[in-house]
């Protein structure tokens, strides 16, 4: 009789093993790749896990060698737990800029209300000896449209002088950064169902007025909210939605002058992540971008009546704000779009010049950064890169471009780089980094800032990082080095920081706070915040 036992069946573990090493050198093999993006890597890691935790399910379900009432327990326990996790658990919008979600527990989320106006005027803070505390900022990146803020003199040291905070409050959402005229700042925010303008008394905070379109742009990794900064210019305040809905205020009381539907008068369909261009204001012209249709491109309205003037352009519009320059003595307008940088006349929007520019799958938020001797730079992030170009007009009026060099030692995602003698800075791919613009080399690369924002101050770069902190860093050639931080914000911030003078604003989709920063030649002074 033979007694000997069967063997218990082998369940194939070599198949799990073999999956986890394959996946794993996969993963190392990418993390190791210096030039491919965050948002990228983010990307292929996502998928990488979601392939680990299915290949090994099926393993587990139809490969191994366990029973099938195991398998079936296991297979209808997972598929229980995946059903009662989809109705627990929600999507709010990404973790950062690389576009990986964040999953909340599903909750009623209540809509910000507006707080009641602040009685006008309002009386401003003492300004310090012998300086003029605030200074305009009355457009979006700077008072220039440049990312450049000159003359601010910024104590280097905050640990011994450290910023003051002149307030902190709840905001509502949006990527819309502040515009700072006088002693009033403006911006934009979603509160419930409305579209808002607001206006702060810049010294404290309060709300002076709002002014409410019932509108909603809402996109889930972007989340809700406008995203484009109002233009300020001769009392008035020029605002354009999320949806598209361009206004004309009155900057004193927030009465509104004009209105347009810019997306829904040209028929339009709504840009991916919604519209975020902010107005150009010069002359008599309200320039604005469109949205995804082939054209037009780039629409000016009248000044005072809102009137249309021209239309132009037949790109997809993207995500960055068109740019008034001067070009071998002409003044043009400049517009990043899906796949070109167009350049218009600007008096009429006659296209001047179309280069293509990379193509219209990727979308592109860095503004084209002008440079002295007719150059402009261009920057995008998700792989495409940066290139010089060299500008000249012909005789039959149009533009010529020579193309000086073209790499990836600048690669601007969410932010957009500033030039200051002789050299380019910005984030490449959250980094800080410098980039000689007569070679394209990258002088260096440092610091970890996320989709966060940057701005030129004298010798400095201020920079917003994408976590919230206040990064202040030396701008020059030789290396990086960080000065001094503040921790302004403690969320995903992508709005633009503003400084105004030494009044720095900051926001985000949920606050927004108003730091004085100290000064480099009156640092012991004190200013005396108003009651």
């Amino acid at each position: 009789m033979n007694t000997t036992e069967t063997p218990p069946p082998s369940h194939r573990f070599w198949i799990p093993g073999t999956i986890c090493t394959v996946i794993f050198v996969i993963f190392v093999v990418v993390q190791a790749q210096p030039e491919l993006e965050r948002n990228i890597k983010g990307w292929i890691t996502g998928a990488l896990l979601i392939l680990l935790v299915l290949l090994n399910f099926l393993w587990l379900v139809l490969l191994s060698r366990f029973s099938w009432r195991r398998r079936l327990l296991v297979a209808v326990v997972a598929l229980v737990g995946v059903a009662v996790l989809k109705g627990l658990i929600t999507v709010d919008g990404t973790i950062d800029g690389t576009g990986r979600p964040k999953l909340v527990w599903k909750s009623p989320r209540s809509a910000l209300a507006l707080p009641a106006p602040a009685p006008w005027p309002v009386a401003g803070l003492s300004p310090l000896e012998g300086e003029k505390p605030v200074a305009d900022v009355p457009q979006f990146f700077g008072p220039a449209r440049d990312g450049v803020v000159r003359g601010a003199r910024l104590a280097l040291n905050w640990n011994t002088t450290p910023p003051k905070q002149l307030w902190r409050q709840p905001i509502g959402g949006g990527w819309s950064a502040f515009a700072v005229v006088g002693e009033r700042a403006f911006t934009q925010e979603q509160r419930g169902d409305g579209e808002c303008v607001t206006c702060y008394d810049v010294f404290t905070g309060r709300l002076l007025w709002a002014h409410t379109n019932q509108a909603r742009f809402f996109q889930w990794q972007g989340g809700e909210g406008p995203r484009a900064t109002p233009t300020v210019v001769s009392n008035r305040v020029f605002a354009i939605g999320g949806t598209g809905v361009l206004d004309c205020l009155e900057a004193d009381t927030g009465r509104r002058v004009w209105s347009r539907n810019v997306l829904g008068e040209n028929k339009l369909p709504n840009l991916t992540w919604g519209v975020s261009a902010s107005p150009l204001v010069f002359d008599e012209s309200v320039v604005v971008t469109g949205g995804l249709g082939n054209g037009p491109t780039v629409l000016a309205y009248h000044r005072q009546t809102g009137e249309p003037l021209w239309r132009a352009g037949t790109d997809k519009c993207s995500y960055a704000s068109p740019v008034l320059a001067t070009i071998a003595g002409r003044r043009v307008i400049l517009s990043v779009n899906a796949s070109s940088l167009t350049i218009h006349d600007s008096t009429n929007g006659t296209v001047l010049l179309d280069h293509p520019w990379s193509n219209e799958k990727w979308p592109k938020a860095a503004q084209p950064v002008v440079l002295d001797g007719d150059r402009v730079f261009l920057s995008a992030g998700y792989g495409i890169g940066c290139e010089l170009l060299q500008l000249k007009f012909l005789s039959t009026g149009k533009l010529a471009v020579t193309e000086l060099w073209k790499g990836r030692s600048m690669k601007n995602q969410f932010n957009s780089s500033a030039y200051r003698d002789g050299f380019i800075y910005g984030l490449d791919d959250g980094f800080l980094a410098c980039v000689d613009a007569a070679t394209g080399e990258r002088r260096w690369k440092d610091g970890r800032f996320g989709s966060g924002q940057s701005l030129l101050v004298d010798d400095l770069v201020l920079i917003q990082s994408e976590p919230g902190p206040i990064v202040l860093a030396r701008a020059r050639p030789d290396a990086y080095e960080e000065l001094a931080r503040l921790p302004a914000l403690s969320s995903k911030t992508w709005n633009h920081p503003t400084l105004a003078g030494r009044l720095l604003l900051v926001r985000n989709d949920r606050e927004a706070a108003c730091y004085q920063l100290p000064g480099a030649a009156a640092t012991s002074a004190s200013a005396v915040a108003k009651p």
